[in-house]
Order: C-alpha cells, then sequence, then structure tokens
C-alpha cells in the first residue's frame, strides 16, 4: 500500500471523533421545517479545516452512514435512509462535500490566515447549500424563490456566526493540535 492510500489509525480515530461531533450537533437544534437549523455543520467545516479533505470528508460520511443504519444520528434524533430521500438528505450529503471542498481549499496554502479559511468556509457552506437546496426542491416541489426562503435565509444569520467560530476555533486548534491535515 502507498503512503498516498495509507489512512493511519489516527486519521481514523479523528475521522470517528468528528463524525461524532456532527451527531452530537444535530442534537442541538431549532426545529424548522421542514430543515432545522443545527450545529452539525460548524463540526463539519471544523472536521474539513482540521482533517483535511479525505479524512474530513470520511468523518462525515461516518455521520451519513450511522444515520442510515438507523442510529439517531439526524436532526431531532431522526434515521434511516427515508431522511437521506428526503428533503433534508440534500444538505446531509452536503456536509461530505463541505468538508472535501474545505479540505481541499485550506490545503492550497501552507498556513493560511484567517481569511482564506474563511474563503474556505464559505466555499464548503455553499456547497451544502446548493446540494441541500436542490434536493429540498426536488422532494417538495417548492420553487426555487420559495426553497431559498426556507432553506437559505433562515440559516445565514447562525451560518456567519458558526462560520467565524469553525474559523476562530479551528485557527486555536491548529495552532496546538496541527491533528491530520496533511493525511489529506
Amino acid at each position: 500500500m502507498s503512503a498516498s492510500n495509507h489512512v493511519s489509525l489516527r486519521s481514523m480515530i479523528y475521522a470517528a471523533l468528528f463524525g461524532a461531533l456532527t451527531a452530537i450537533g444535530a442534537f442541538i437544534v431549532i426545529p424548522l421545517q421542514p430543515v432545522p437549523i443545527t450545529l452539525q455543520s460548524l463540526f463539519t467545516c471544523l472536521a474539513g479545516i482540521l482533517l483535511g479533505s479525505s479524512v474530513g470528508a470520511m468523518s462525515q460520511i461516518v455521520y451519513v452512514l450511522l444515520g442510515i443504519i438507523g442510529l439517531p444520528v439526524f436532526a431531532g434524533g431522526k434515521a434511516g435512509i427515508g431522511v437521506l430521500l428526503g428533503p433534508t438528505g440534500g444538505y446531509l450529503l452536503g456536509f461530505i462535500a463541505a468538508a472535501l471542498v474545505i479540505g481541499q481549499i485550506v490545503r492550497m496554502k501552507r498556513n493560511p490566515g484567517l481569511l482564506w479559511l474563511i474563503l474556505a468556509l464559505v466555499a464548503g457552506n455553499l456547497a451544502i447549500y446548493l446540494l441541500g437546496i436542490t434536493q429540498l426542491i426536488l422532494t417538495t416541489h417548492l420553487s426555487v424563490y420559495q426553497a431559498l426562503i426556507i432553506g437559505l435565509l433562515p440559516f445565514l444569520p447562525g451560518d456567519i456566526f458558526k462560520l467565524a467560530a469553525a474559523a476562530w476555533l479551528a485557527r486555536m486548534l491548529y495552532q496546538y493540535f496541527p491533528f491530520g491535515r496533511q493525511a489529506s
């Protein structure tokens, strides 16, 4: 096995940890319909920055798989493939894409500054919104305008706060614990 294909035990542990943190973030919820506000994206963003693209995405795959197999880790304690196929499923898939995008952008700079991290986080959140709103439209037959009102606008204030918190936390944690970003 080549070094580029090797996934270390440490990387697997971090992927499991951030998958679990994302699950915990699902229980901190403001129950809007059909898409609730949660802290999941905060942990998705941190996974992308701290773990890099492949391990960060793996952490979100772990999270989604836990929910698919029936553990109540999705927002509001939901579980099952039906959630992934329903109105909020695109957001769940967006977490995987976001961690991948964030990790790739962060990786482009040797020592990413705060603005670079914020750029990466915004790009990652755009991936969440793109997949989430697309599936919301497809499953609920809302217009694009209605889907943006329901699936984007309520989240912007909180997401701005979560992005700032993720950038700050990542800078603090990376300074002391550079986790596994180089493993991407």
